[in-house]
């Protein structure tokens, strides 16, 4: 994935490796730009924004990107004003859009108004058959392996080569991958590049916590869990106090509502526990993330994550192996 050319509609980027939006503002221009500047696609998960922050966030980022790489953005399809927020963006002058937790016609239509690619995520071939159709420039596939909230249960090991086979588009893997042996391991399997999220919220630009960091650092694989999702799908999250009383069926009173998404399940406030999480405070703390953290073990610069995900990568490439990373035994146990 290093010096391979991704063409994204009208982009063409030195580096096929994407940086996964995630919100509530824990990729924000700060990450997104420092991503961008290394080559890559850098995304501001605009979810919970208002458009104003997020026009600002736009214009922050692609003065850090210095030019290089690409700016994206990723909103939930689930909010009531997400295609505010899109053609906020859109108007911003955004790079890319990644439309992810369901997409619609819309997105595409404005998408083609503005010439800026769109990328939805999918779970299946069939979903990338559709958006293919609907004129989308790749598609992500994404896995159940990933952090936050999924489309389906299914490892990358399945879901990946199904979606290749179903679109002639470029698809990105994404799921379960941290380091440059999986990145290795998703070439070998077909994908034309990455997206990683997890690995980059564990960054030094990061806007997440301290203490969403470090439970990213001492976690264990046990620690990751799938929870109920008031917008009506599953998540995957890292065990903590208030993750253990979802897991035990409790309903957390909801002080303040906000009327945020188009259908909610109201068993808790997921705009608030995330933004506890990504604050640091509170005791209603929600953090996503992949499967896979377990392996992360400290925290670095965006520079040093991608220096240390092209040795890796160059490793496991100069010696045709791929480190065993296959999650598919403990991920259908979880």
């Amino acid at each position: 994935m290093f010096n391979k050319i991704l063409k994204l509609g009208k982009l063409t980027l030195p580096h096929a490796i994407i940086q996964g939006g995630m919100a509530v503002r824990i990729s924000t221009a700060s990450l997104a730009g420092a991503v961008a500047s290394q080559g890559g696609i850098g995304v501001i998960a605009g979810t919970a924004m208002t458009p104003e922050e997020l026009r600002n966030e736009i214009i922050q980022a692609k003065r850090l990107a210095g030019g290089n790489g690409a700016i994206g953005i990723n909103v939930l399809f689930a909010v009531k004003n997400f295609a505010e927020l899109i053609r906020t963006a859109l108007k911003a002058g955004i790079d890319i859009v990644f439309s992810g937790a369901g997409f619609s016609r819309d997105v595409f239509i404005w998408g083609k108004q503005f010439n800026v690619p769109v990328v939805p995520l999918v779970s299946s071939g069939r979903l990338a058959k559709i958006a293919e159709k609907l004129g989308a420039a790749a598609v992500v596939a994404e896995s159940g392996q990933a952090g936050g909230h999924l489309g389906t249960n299914r490892p990358i090991e399945e879901i990946l080569p199904e979606v290749k086979a179903a679109t002639n588009l470029p698809v990105i893997a994404a799921g379960g991958i941290v380091d440059g042996y999986d990145i290795y391991r998703m070439e070998q399997l077909g994908a034309d590049g990455v997206q990683m999220g997890t690995r980059f919220a564990a960054s030094r630009e990061s806007n997440a916590s301290e203490y969403f960091k470090q439970l990213y650092v001492n976690s264990r694989a046990a620690d990751s869990v799938l929870i109920k999702s008031p917008v009506g799908l599953l998540g995957r999250a890292l065990r903590n106090t208030f993750v253990d009383k979802l897991l035990s069926g409790a309903t957390i009173k909801i002080e303040v509502c906000n009327d945020c998404l188009k259908k909610c399940k109201r068993n808790f406030c997921i705009r608030k526990a995330l933004e506890n999480a990504q604050k640091g405070v509170g005791s209603n703390r929600l953090v996503f993330a992949g499967q896979k953290v377990y392996a992360i073990k400290e925290i670095l610069s965006v520079k040093e994550i991608f220096d240390k995900l092209k040795k890796e990568y160059d490793e496991a490439r100069s010696s045709k192996k791929t480190l065993n990373t296959s999650l598919q035994s403990t991920y259908k146990s979880s």
